[in-house]
């Protein structure tokens, strides 16, 4: 799933994650509130799950961590699936230390997302 407000980082980094495997369901939300409802409307199990959030810090309406703050609400078993990295063009180190006050978030990624780097996601989090 990319959460983001930038519909042309959407569409591009999209383009990228398909160049990678083709066959991967990309699911796009505009904001963090569209995401949240989107979790909270699926079961555990079920194909439409994300099993990999890529989350903007920037956006309006709800911010990354806004999100962040509202997801740990969420059903345990749901979050246990899901695989959350930071991908923004902060390289604020403030911002980058406060992803480490969140369990949940395993990395975090400078923009854009390449071929390369959602390679390098797949091999470090889903390849055993």
């Amino acid at each position: 799933m990319l959460v983001d407000d930038n519909p042309d980082d959407n569409f591009f980094h999209e383009r990228e994650i398909r160049k990678v495997n083709p066959e991967i369901i990309v699911i796009t939300k505009n904001s963090g509130i569209d995401a949240l409802e989107y979790l909270k409307s699926k079961k555990v199990g079920e194909v439409i799950c994300p099993v990999l959030i890529l989350l903007d810090i920037n956006m309006p309406r709800m911010d990354g961590w806004e999100f962040l703050d509202e997801y740990k609400q969420l059903d345990k078993e749901l979050q246990s699936k899901v695989t959350i990295i930071m991908l923004t063009t902060s390289d604020n180190p403030v911002d980058i230390a406060r992803t480490k006050s969140f369990t949940y978030i395993t990395d975090y990624i400078i923009k854009p997302l390449t071929k390369e780097k959602m390679e390098d996601i797949i091999r470090k989090y889903f390849k055993k």
